[in-house]
C-alpha cells in the first residue's frame, strides 16, 4: 500500500487518491461473523467494483471449497487474467526469459471450477453412475468418483471476446486459443469452434485464423487467431515462447500454464492476476498461502505489489502504474532484494519485505 499511495501521489499530487476500505474475509471474517464469505462482504464488493485482496489457505480433500472459487462464482468475475513478463534482473532457469510475454486469459466459472463432483461410494455417486452406464453407455471402474465439467458457449465466448479486446487495446498481435480438443471433443473442442466463431462474427475487419495466412504475415492492424492443444502448447511455450502473445483458456489449462509461465521468469511470487466481470475486479497475488512466513517480514512481497500495479491499469491510471514498474526494475537492477531471490543471485543485498518497500519508493522518481 505504501508503493502505491507514494506511486498515485508522485504521479498526479492532490489530484487523484485511492481511499482504502478494508473487508473482511476468510478467517479474519469467521473470528468476527462466524463466516468465512459474510454477505456484507460480498454486497461491499458489489457496491465498490475494484478490490485488492490477499491469498487464503483452502484446505486439500476435505473442509470448506475455495473461498476463492466462491467470490468469483458469487460475484461473475469470469475472467483470470495473468500476465507474465520477465524483468530483467530477475533469476530465471530459461536462457532467454525476455523473449516470454504473455496475457493468459483463464475461464473463472465452468470446467473443474464448477466444483461438480460426487465422492466414491456416496448415494450420489450410485445413481449418477448408474444413469451413467445404464442410460448413456458410459464405462468406467466400479467405484470411480465422478466429477461433471461443463464448457457453455455462452461462458466461453464472453471470455475470448474479452482476450481479444485485450489484444486489440494494447497492439498485441495474436491471441491462441488452448484446449484439448483432439480429445475432450464436445468441451475443448467446442471452446476452440466458439472461439473462432467469435473472431469471425465480432472482429471480423480485425482478425486472421492462422490457416488463413497459410505462412505469410499477417495484413498490418490484424490479430492472428490461432489455437494449439493443450500439451503441445507447454512444450511451445518453453522453447519458442516468443511466438505466442495472448491465451485464451479453459480453467484448469489455464492453471498449470499461467503457474509453468511464472516459473520461467522467477517464478510464481512475482506473477500478479487479476478477476474480472463485467463491472467488477478483483486483483490478487497469484501464488498461495504461506502461514509459516507470516508476520517475519521477509516474503516477496512482488506478486500482490504488481497486482496493484493491474489494478491502477484498470482505472486508467497508467503513469503510476509504469512509475512502480520503473522502480521495481531499478531495484532488481540494484540487486536489493527479498530472501527469496538473493539466495539465486550473486552478489545480492538481502531484505526484509518492509526493506525492499522502502527501496522501491527511493526509486519511484
Amino acid at each position: 500500500r505504501r508503493v502505491w499511495d507514494v506511486a498515485i501521489a508522485r504521479s498526479y499530487g492532490d489530484a487523484r487518491r485511492i481511499h482504502w476500505v478494508e473487508l473482511p474475509l476468510g478467517e479474519d471474517a469467521f473470528a468476527q461473523y462466524s463466516t468465512y464469505y459474510p454477505d456484507s462482504t460480498r454486497d461491499a464488493l458489489r457496491e465498490l467494483r475494484i478490490a485488492i485482496k490477499g491469498p487464503f489457505t483452502t484446505p486439500v480433500g476435505g473442509g470448506f471449497r475455495s473461498l476463492n472459487v466462491a467470490l468469483r462464482q458469487t460475484l461473475d468475475l469470469y475472467a483470470c487474467v495473468r500476465p507474465v513478463r520477465h524483468y530483467a534482473g530477475v533469476p530465471s532457469p530459461m536462457l532467454r526469459p525476455e523473449d516470454l510475454d504473455v496475457v493468459i486469459f483463464r475461464e473463472n466459472t465452468e470446467d473443474v471450477y464448477a466444483g461438480i463432483e460426487y465422492a466414491a461410494g456416496s448415494a450420489e455417486n450410485v445413481k449418477l453412475a448408474n444413469f451413467l452406464r445404464r442410460e448413456l453407455g458410459a464405462q468406467f471402474f466400479d467405484g470411480a468418483a465422478l466429477g461433471i465439467k461443463p464448457v457453455s458457449e455462452y461462458a466461453s465466448k464472453r471470455l475470448i471476446k474479452m482476450a481479444i479486446e485485450y489484444a486489440i487495446a494494447h497492439g498485441r498481435r495474436s491471441v491462441t486459443l488452448v484446449h484439448k480438443g483432439n480429445i475432450m471433443k464436445y468441451t475443448e473442442g467446442a471452446f476452440r469452434e466458439w472461439g473462432y466463431e467469435v473472431a469471425r462474427e465480432h472482429f471480423p475487419g480485425l482478425t486472421v485464423r492462422e490457416d488463413e495466412l497459410d505462412g505469410t504475415e499477417a495484413p498490418a492492424g490484424k490479430i492472428i487467431i490461432k489455437d494449439r492443444i493443450a500439451d503441445a502448447m507447454f512444450q511451445m511455450l518453453l522453447l519458442r515462447p516468443a511466438e505466442y502473445d495472448v491465451i485464451a483458456t479453459l480453467n484448469l489449462n489455464g492453471d498449470y500454464l499461467s503457474d509453468a509461465l511464472a516459473a520461467q521468469v522467477g517464478g510464481i511470487g512475482i506473477a500478479p492476476g487479476a478477476n474480472i466481470g463485467a463491472g467488477l475486479a478483483v486483483f490478487e497475488a497469484t501464488h498461495g498461502s504461506a502461514p509459516k512466513h507470516a508476520g517475519k517480514n521477509r516474503a516477496n512481497p512482488s506478486s500482490l505489489l504488481l497486482s496493484g500495479v493491474m489494478l491502477l491499469e484498470h482505472l486508467g491510471w497508467h503513469e503510476a502504474a509504469e512509475r512502480i514498474n520503473r522502480a521495481y526494475a531499478a531495484t532488481i537492477a540494484e540487486k536489493t532484494v527479498t530472501y527469496d531471490f538473493a539466495r539465486l543471485m550473486e552478489g545480492a543485498t538481502e531484505v526484509s519485505t518492509r526493506a525492499f518497500a522502502d527501496a522501491l519508493i527511493g526509486n519511484l522518481t
